[in-house]
């Protein structure tokens, strides 16, 4: 039985000013993959690579164990991109209609529960909501009939901390029946560090790592320290060192045996965003 639903394998697309890179990642069944990097990194043209909205120049794509030139997704997947693509003058009842005519598998009783979970006017028209409002209807409706891949590209943006906080835990109740899996595409990295179980960073066009995400956050550490400390410690034990005004900062993969072996020196924890800008802002050789 395929273990992922979707895999990624030396993926290349060259543009005349960028080029995306020998890519290769799986998204697990029963799985929470975020994907992270700065603008221009590669995110939402790997995502439309998926989606074949473009067409790879090398590589494999499969989605659920079938090449995605050929796979009819519109049913089996669910996309929210950073914008929301419904006309103004719709209301959600409009919405309704449209989608259950495109989806062979929209359960409207399952869309009027989102409406009212998520507080959403039913005789509004859609350009009198917020943004988060329109955020929160995006991803209603990709929820809505039933996907078994949803694939989210900043689908966070826009929404207030509690807003997020709930739709969070959406994605999470999503991912339960150990089938559904989700990509998720963001810049808030506090929201990949709450709720995926793996994390890829792209920089450049190409996966920098493709790791467990309990093991970036639990075991990944800053070491902060002098010049004069920071002598002391051998280039064995860290794998990105910068310079900052106030002292030299050294990534590290195993905090607990940095704090046992360094004694003298403060180790601290690691965030996903303090890992995440240690790679794309690139390590410096400190000099004595």
């Amino acid at each position: 039985m395929e273990k992922n639903n979707v895999l990624v394998q030396n993926l290349y697309k060259n543009f005349d000013d960028f080029s995306l890179k020998d890519v290769s990642f799986c998204i697990p069944k029963g799985r929470i993959v975020g994907f992270i990097g700065e603008n221009g990194a590669g995110k939402s043209t790997t995502i439309n690579l998926i989606l074949n909205e473009l067409k790879k120049d090398d590589g494999k794509i499969e989605i659920f164990g079938v090449d995605n030139a050929t796979y009819s997704i519109k049913n089996d997947i669910g996309i929210v991109f950073d914008e929301c693509n419904f006309h103004d003058i719709f209301t959600v009842k409009h919405i309704s209609k449209i989608l259950s005519g495109i989806y062979t598998s929209w359960d409207d009783t399952l869309y009027q529960h989102y409406l009212e979970k998520f507080k959403l006017p039913l005789k509004k028209t859609i350009g009198s909501f917020s943004k988060g409002m329109k955020m929160k209807l995006s991803i209603i409706c990709a929820m809505a009939h039933r996907p078994k891949l949803l694939i989210l590209d900043e689908a966070t943006t826009g929404l207030d901390p509690v807003s997020r906080d709930e739709i969070l835990d959406l994605f999470l109740e999503f991912i339960q029946d150990e089938e559904h899996s989700i990509f998720f595409s963001s810049h808030i990295t506090s929201d990949i560090q709450k709720i995926a179980d793996y994390v890829i960073l792209i920089h450049k066009g190409e996966i920098v790592f493709e790791e467990q995400k309990d093991n970036l956050i639990y075991n990944y550490g800053i070491i902060r320290c002098g010049k004069e400390k920071f002598k002391t410690i051998s280039q064995d034990d860290y794998l990105i060192c910068k310079q900052t005004n106030m002292s030299i900062e050294c990534l590290v993969d195993d905090k607990e045996t940095a704090r046992r072996k360094y004694k003298d020196v403060v180790v601290d924890n690691a965030t996903l965003e303090d890992i995440m800008l240690f790679y794309i802002k690139g390590g410096i050789l400190c000099e004595d």
